[in-house]
């Protein structure tokens, strides 16, 4: 476990550069899950460190297999200086310990709430976990164990949610891109969905 979170570490450096900060949260029954905080010009990224440390498994399986399963951690962008984001931490690290405590799969297209504002006065309390690859290379780790990816995650109002949830994550996302969305905008208004 520590070796792969050191490589997950390592990866993470390579992408983004030096932390600028970290904390660490632990829940009961569940390993330490950090997140490290990059500044990068008007940008600033959060990443989890921690939820690789173990394959994730169905909750319906009978034994869960310590070695093959997808492994993620999750980052999440925003822009410097508009909000207080760094409150983002601890929901974070609980959207990351939930295929620990939770048995979630945490896979592209879904959607995680944390019930209550990601930061102080944000209008999201969820996310959209979109698809690796773009910010942070795959981490190809030994056989059998799959890779671990670093999935990106957009924020979300409590509408566009429910939007999602009716009519998918794609079109969410096309939406989106066609009203030219800056998601990145820690203050931002819901898209418009009519």
């Amino acid at each position: 476990m520590a070796e792969i979170l050191a490589l997950v570490e390592a990866r993470l450096r390579t992408a983004f550069g030096e932390p600028d900060a970290r904390a660490a949260v632990t829940f009961l029954g569940t390993d330490r899950i950090e997140v490290l905080r990059f500044a990068e010009g008007d940008l600033v990224r959060y990443a989890t460190l921690g939820m690789s440390a173990y394959p994730m498994t169905d909750p319906t399986a009978v034994v869960a297999d310590p070695v093959r399963g997808p492994r993620a951690e999750l980052v999440l962008t925003v822009r410097a200086g508009v909000a207080a984001t760094d409150k983002l931490l601890r929901p974070l690290a609980v959207l990351a310990a939930s295929p620990q405590v939770e048995g979630l799969i945490v896979a592209p297209g879904a959607s995680l709430d944390v019930g209550e504002p990601l930061w102080d006065g944000a209008p999201f309390s969820s996310v959209l976990v979109a698809e690796p690859g773009g910010l942070v290379e795959d981490l190809e780790l030994d056989e059998p164990m799959d890779p671990v990816h670093f999935l990106p995650l957009l924020p979300m109002t409590a509408n566009e949610a429910a939007w999602k949830r009716v009519h998918g994550a794609a079109a969410l996302q096309e939406r989106w891109l066609a009203r030219g969305t800056d998601l990145r905008d820690p203050v931002r208004s819901a898209v418009a969905l009519d």
